[in-house]
């Protein structure tokens, strides 16, 4: 199968600009440069010509940018569909309240802010390949962070948020003084 490693190079990078999009767009997997836009592109090109549902999966350690890889696909998926100004898809999809991540994301040994959800996305196209809608399931990666953590990292970031605001008066009300 087609594999593609994503490197965070932990700076902002003019690769994932409209114009290169538009450059992968209707492009062959391997006539350009290995991107997330050329993943992408196949499998658009595929769920249209064999009507047939597509997965990209993003996998990698913490820290790679997996989350950020989701978004550049979906950003691809909705400028090719034409749904990218009357929708913003991607900020719809991938947005997470703050509770959410408090919950679902810890510190580690190389990122301070990792989440600890895997996420499922489904993307949702019309009959001319438009995005209509999405839907993203989230499940918990490591529970071993529950009751274990190893040195020079931290638990989620809820424990510490709590803990913070256990003084706090609106705190006596969430039942968690025991």
């Amino acid at each position: 199968g087609i594999v593609l490693v994503a490197i965070n190079p932990y700076e902002q990078l003019p690769i994932y600009e409209q114009d290169v999009i538009y450059a992968y767009s209707g492009q062959n997997m391997g006539d350009m440069d290995p991107h997330i836009f050329a993943v992408a592109e196949e499998a658009y090109k595929q769920m249209a010509r064999d009507e047939k549902n597509q997965s990209i999966i993003v996998s990698g350690e913490s820290g790679a940018g997996k989350t950020v890889s989701a978004k550049y696909a979906m950003r691809f998926f909705a400028t090719v569909g034409g749904s990218s100004s009357e929708t913003n898809i991607e900020a719809k999809v991938l947005a997470s309240s703050p509770i959410m991540e408090a919950i679902g994301n810890a510190k580690t040994t190389r990122n301070d802010n990792s989440s600890r959800f895997g996420k499922y996305i489904q993307i949702g196209f019309d009959k001319r390949y438009h995005i209509i809608g999405a839907n993203m399931r989230t499940y918990l990666l490591e529970k071993s962070r529950v009751v274990f953590q190893a040195e020079d990292e931290r638990n989620y970031h809820i424990f510490y948020q709590l803990c913070a605001s256990s003084s706090l008066p609106e705190f006596k009300d969430l039942g968690l003084s025991k």
